[in-house]
């Protein structure tokens, strides 16, 4: 085997591959406050136009309902304690699903570069 650089383990600490992480997202902010603005407006439509609905209850949701629900959507979780009724509210839904894939993908990309970055920093120490 010897000792090459390609057999060589790298030790990438994890303090460094967060800052690395958190500088990307510190670059990606305007983005992200987009995504969260976003986020806001369709929650506020999925509560005034969405007709949340509490499954059990039968009952029309809170705004802190709503806003549960458009979270776990947005996270693609789904639960389906609260469903929207009306084709707004689905619209908005899927909408909400979408927004939620593109920043899940922003955060796995951000981390995927800090280690990236990371990795680079140590092979250059070495």
């Amino acid at each position: 085997m010897g000792n090459t650089t390609s057999d060589a383990v790298l030790r990438v600490q994890a303090r460094e591959i967060l800052r690395e992480s958190g500088r990307t997202l510190w670059y990606l902010r305007s983005i992200l406050a987009g995504i969260l603005l976003l986020f806001l407006l369709l929650a506020l439509a999925m509560y005034f136009m969405g007709d949340p609905v509490e499954t059990v209850k039968r009952t029309p949701s809170p705004f802190g309902e709503t806003l549960y629900f458009c979270a776990i959507t947005a996270l693609t979780i789904g639960y389906g304690d609260v469903v929207p009724t009306s084709t707004v509210g689905r619209i908005d839904a899927i909408l909400l699903g979408l927004l939620g894939m593109v920043f899940t993908g922003l955060i796995v990309a951000a981390a995927v570069r800090g280690v990236q970055e990371a990795a680079h920093r140590a092979r250059g120490r070495d």
